[in-house]
């Protein structure tokens, strides 16, 4: 009887133990979701064609004989070992360019673990509505993490059923409110002008429902209308990030019983009237973000008597600074900024006190002065005054700084050398100096500041021939020295990875150097209005990355090598006008893809520095009127200048291929033959200026599929036959911009075809003897004075009366500005 015994009880055992093995792994069912979740991914990624740059976070672990409970990203209850916890961020790495779109409908799978408490699905380009229905099974949720991917539509209703939850953060999406907000309130909406853009409604009342919310977050999406009054229900908020909306109106009177609050980020919105008094309530306020708004009234000096603030932001509104007023703060602030609050005299020296400051903004003030010695000494690490007065050197001591990432001191009335021992700040990120009145040299040690990544001197008085020698392997992405008087053979000792590099309107000479070759990120070339010689040299053709280049007004000679342009396919802005190039118009340039198809989405380099500096527009000739394009919204222009240039032959049909141009000029040189059929497929052109030429022929019937078409210059040439007619052709009315040509015609000039044919009117029975008279009498007059002034009209348009010709457009520079 022992013995069977013995055999028993390790079966018994055994069994026992795979009962407990199954009892603590996860549900089956929960493991399946997972497993559903990660396959669809894997589809997607596999089928998305994407380039090696594009990386997928690894799922390894996700397999279906292991416990989902040790899976990465997944966190079980160590009790019912149901999952509570999911970290679903960044699955999918890709260049901005190249985003993989991911339809919301993948988290149907994750939907269906209700025994979700955590939920993190940002950084993953999910497009596509929320599920109402899914986040309804979610009742248990307390973290929802969904920013910062390409969400549409309106928070569902069923969010605010959500009765645990305490952490909401849908920021950078396009979301819109609904209309079923509490419109009520907003009663007075009718007398307040909202324009055509405010149409993504308000953010719903329900919010209210949300009693343990803690922190709330739909920064950088388009919701309009109003805070609304239930906000103030939420008496455990402590973080309310509206950011980046269009939500306008005053913020809620009573917004002070909110006693939680640490962070209150209303900035860049349209809100109006004044702080609320109440605001000094908040004991354990921190941050105050209220930037970029319409808030006017003068800036509260109680603000200054908050103990908790660290965190301050007021500036870009219409409140202004009352210089009367002492301030002596209780509060030490890491962060400040009041740019554009018409603080005058000199910088405040209450600021001194301030011992924990990192970053100060008084931009676009009335400053005048010098740079204070105690400024120097504070440790500040970001320190941006630019648009004031100031005058005077930049002291030494300055450069002495551990701390200093962010130097922006642009458009005052600095003069002086640099001092030597810049080179020392060697925490510096972003050096800012432009549109000041510095001289001499660059000083060398620059080049010794390895994390510098922009640098702008533009607009200065700086001379010399030497440069600092930057590190090949540097970090410097942005170069702006133009506008100096810098002379000698053009640098090129930066770093490989520079993507601007302007050099424009200084003292340049020599020939365009090979080394640019070595700059194999180089994206922006500018090199106007310098006395650059020689050939325009093929390999800058090596040069792939390219997408603007300009070497306008210059003394490049010879042709243009077919091959100069092989391997550009990026190119999409191309200025050669006013240099002496000659020979024909490669037809190669027809291909350049950048000029086919114009990118929708921004890769500019500009947008890797998020700080509150605008960049430098690119300056150009647009539409006949000096005009700056955005640099931040360069990415939407396609452009080629050729003109002022001795280039012959015929025009290239292949220019026609160039869908993407905005503007084509190739005015001022000596192209004869017809105007290609193909450019009535130049279906984004706004600009096209031929005149200037010896071209012949007729201006096709094509370029009636010109939708674009704002301004066509033909003038000066040999053009005849009819204006075509239809489209936008009808408001090309200009007289100039067809004048002085040898036999043009058409209602757009008022000068009728000698096809043209008078209709004459149906005779009716019975009435023509009694107005026969009037017709021939009336009629002979009116005809006898038209014919003179057509006859007039004629010899004015034909050569007798010459119509001086248009004035020279005037070239300029390219200007990034900041």
């Amino acid at each position: 009887m022992g013995k069977p015994l013995s055999l028993i009880t390790p079966l018994v055992l055994s069994i026992f133990i795979l009962m407990f093995m199954k009892c603590s792994s996860c549900p089956a069912h929960q493991k399946q979701s997972l497993l559903h979740f990660k396959a669809s991914i894997l589809t997607i990624f596999n089928s998305s064609n994407s380039s090696s740059e594009t990386s997928f976070f690894s799922l390894d672990s996700w397999d279906s004989t292991s416990d989902c409970c040790n899976w990465e990203r997944v966190i079980c209850s160590p009790r019912t070992r149901e999952i509570t916890a999911l970290y679903l961020d960044s699955l999918l790495l890709m260049p901005s360019d190249q985003p993989i779109v991911v339809d919301s409908r993948i988290l149907d799978p994750v939907f269906r673990i209700r025994s979700l408490m955590f939920l993190d699905v940002s950084l993953n380009n999910i497009q596509g509505e929320i599920s109402g229905e899914g986040l309804a099974n979610l009742s248990k949720l307390v973290h929802l993490d969904m920013r910062q991917n390409g969400l549409v539509g309106s928070i569902p209703r069923q969010v605010f059923h959500l009765r645990f939850l305490r952490f909401l953060d849908l920021s950078s999406n396009s979301l819109k409110g609904g209309l079923s907000g509490e419109v009520g309130r907003l009663g007075n909406l009718r007398t307040c002008k909202l324009d055509e853009n405010f149409l993504g409604g308000d953010i719903p009342a329900e919010i209210g429902n949300l009693t343990k919310l803690q922190q709330f977050s739909v920064r950088q999406n388009q919701f309009s209308g109003g805070i609304p009054d239930s906000i103030l229900d939420l008496k455990e908020l402590e973080v309310l990030d509206l950011r980046s909306n269009q939500l306008v109106m005053q913020i809620p009177r009573e917004i002070g019983s909110l006693s939680n609050i640490s962070t209150l980020a209303l900035s860049k919105n349209f809100f109006t009237g004044v702080i609320p008094p109440s605001i000094r309530n908040l004991s354990k306020l921190e941050t105050l973000r209220l930037e970029d708004n319409r808030f006017s009234g003068d800036i509260p000096a109680w603000l200054f008597d908050m103990e908790s603030l660290k965190n301050l932001f007021l500036g870009g509104n219409q409140m202004i600074w009352n210089n009367n007023v002492k301030i002596v703060p209780k509060c030490l602030l890491s962060q400040l900024s009041l740019k554009s609050c018409k603080i005058a005299g000199e910088i405040p020296e209450w600021i001194s006190t301030q011992k924990n400051l990192d970053f100060l903004e008084l931009s676009d003030n009335e400053l005048t002065g010098r740079f204070p010695l105690w400024l120097s000494e504070m440790e500040v690490g970001s320190i941006l005054l630019s648009d004031n007065r100031l005058t005077g050197s930049i002291p030494s001591r300055l450069f002495q700084s551990l701390s200093l990432s962010i130097l922006a001191l642009s458009r005052n009335n600095f003069s002086g050398e640099l001092p030597e021992n810049i080179g020392e700040a060697n925490e510096i990120m972003i050096l800012m100096l432009s549109g000041n009145n510095f001289s001499g040299p660059i000083p060398k040690s620059i080049a010794d500041i390895y994390r510098l990544l922009l640098l702008d001197l533009s607009g200065n008085k700086f001379s010399g021939n030497t440069f600092p020698i930057f590190d090949p392997d540097g970090l410097l992405a942005y170069v702006d020295l133009s506008s100096n008087e810098l002379s000698g053979d053009i640098p090129v000792s930066f770093c490989t990875e520079t993507k601007i590099l302007a050099l424009g309107n200084n003292k340049f000479s020599g020939k365009l150097p090979r080394n640019f070759t070595n700059m194999n990120q180089l994206e922006h070339l500018d090199l106007h209005d310098n006395n650059i010689t020689g050939e325009y040299p093929e390999f800058l053709s090596q040069m792939s990355s390219l997408q603007v280049l300009n070497l306008r007004n210059n003394s490049l000679h010879g042709s243009l090598p077919s091959k100069s342009f092989s391997n550009q396919s990026n190119l999409r802005i191309l200025d050669l006008s006013n240099n002496n190039l000659g020979g024909s118009i490669p037809s190669e340039l027809g291909n350049l893809m950048g000029m086919i198809e114009t990118p929708s989405t921004s890769s500019l380099t500009t947008d890797m520095f998020t700080f509150s500096i605008e960049f430098k527009d690119l300056i150009v000739n647009w539409k006949k009127a000096i005009r700056g394009l955005s640099s931040r919204r360069l990415d939407i222009y396609s452009l080629l200048d050729l003109s002022n240039n001795k280039f012959s032959g015929n025009i290239p049909s292949s220019l026609g291929n160039l869908k993407g141009l905005k503007l084509l000029s190739i005015s001022n040189n000596r192209l004869s033959g017809n105007i290609p059929q193909s450019f009535g497929d130049l279906e984004s052109v706004e600009t096209l200026d031929l005149s200037n030429n010896n071209i012949s022929g007729v201006i096709p019937q094509s370029f009636t599929r010109l939708k674009q078409l704002s301004v066509l210059d033909v003038s000066n040439n040999k053009l005849s036959g009819r204006i075509p007619q239809g489209g936008q052709m009808d408001l090309m009315n200009v007289l100039n911009y067809f004048a002085n040509n040898s036999g043009l015609c058409g209602v757009q000039i008022g000068v009728k075809c000698p096809d043209d044919q008078l209709t004459p009117e149906a005779d009716e029975e019975g009435d023509d003897s009694e107005k026969e008279p009037w017709f021939l009498w009336k009629g002979a007059l009116i005809g006898f004075s038209l014919g003179f002034v057509f006859s007039v009209l004629m010899a004015f348009l034909g050569g007798y009366f010459v119509l001086p010709p248009p004035p020279k457009p005037k070239y300029h520079s390219v200007k990034y500005r900041l």
